[in-house]
């Protein structure tokens, strides 16, 4: 599996927009992409909930405290406390796109 970076996601945008006549520089789409994840952070700080559609939603979810096992010694056990957790829903469009890669996956992993 391929792990894409901000900067090659930037190159990607910029590639594509160049393709369709639009001239951005790659410092103005990591701009834009940086504002983007600040804004999209910020609003899930404040327990917004961010939909983009046909992408999906970002929202923020309560873990609740449980009690976890320490791999190093699985006797002792630790407790885990309450926290906010980033949870995301893929919208319909990424669902279908993203079920048809099930062949992918699989050649990749034999």
């Amino acid at each position: 599996m391929a792990t894409i970076t901000k900067k090659e996601l930037v190159n990607k945008v910029t590639d594509s927009l160049g393709t369709k006549g639009v001239e951005i520089t790659q410092h103005d789409v990591m701009e834009v992409i940086q504002v983007l994840i600040d804004e999209v952070t910020d609003s899930l700080s404040q327990g917004d909930t961010v939909v983009m559609r046909n992408f999906g939603a970002f929202h923020v979810r309560e873990m609740k405290a449980k009690i976890g096992r320490n791999p190093k010694s699985p006797g002792k056990e630790v407790r885990i406390p309450a926290r906010a957790a980033v949870k995301f829903k893929p919208g319909k469009e990424m669902k279908e796109k993203v079920a048809s890669t099930l062949g992918i996956i699989r050649e990749r992993a034999s």
